[in-house]
């Protein structure tokens, strides 16, 4: 199951997220998602776990708990859905009159 993670402390390292959910069962992965040009903690991550059981274990014992000082949020990752691509000018091109007659 994949495990969505938030509101996480900058301070938080991938080792120290993993051994909190270790403490609940088997950890295939955790990671903590980074600004993609400063490399800073964008202060949340996931966490993957093959059990089905320890994954519900560590939602319920982790949400809500402290991790280095912040009460994280947890719980089961949603799909990312495709968001359009937000555009100017409302689907019309450069020099349209817009449908006006003039």
């Amino acid at each position: 199951m994949n495990i969505y993670v938030g509101n996480l402390s900058r301070d938080l390292t991938e080792s120290e997220l993993r051994e909190a959910f270790e403490a609940f069962g088997t950890v295939n992965s955790a990671s903590i998602i980074k600004d993609r040009y400063t490399g800073e903690s964008r202060g949340f991550g996931f966490v993957e776990m093959p059990n089905q059981e320890e994954a519900r274990a560590a939602i319920d014992g982790l949400n809500g708990k402290s991790l280095k000082g912040r009460a994280a949020t947890v719980n089961e990752a949603r799909p990312r859905t495709d968001r359009p691509r937000s555009g100017f000018g409302g689907g019309r091109g450069r020099g349209s009159s817009g449908g006006r007659r003039y």
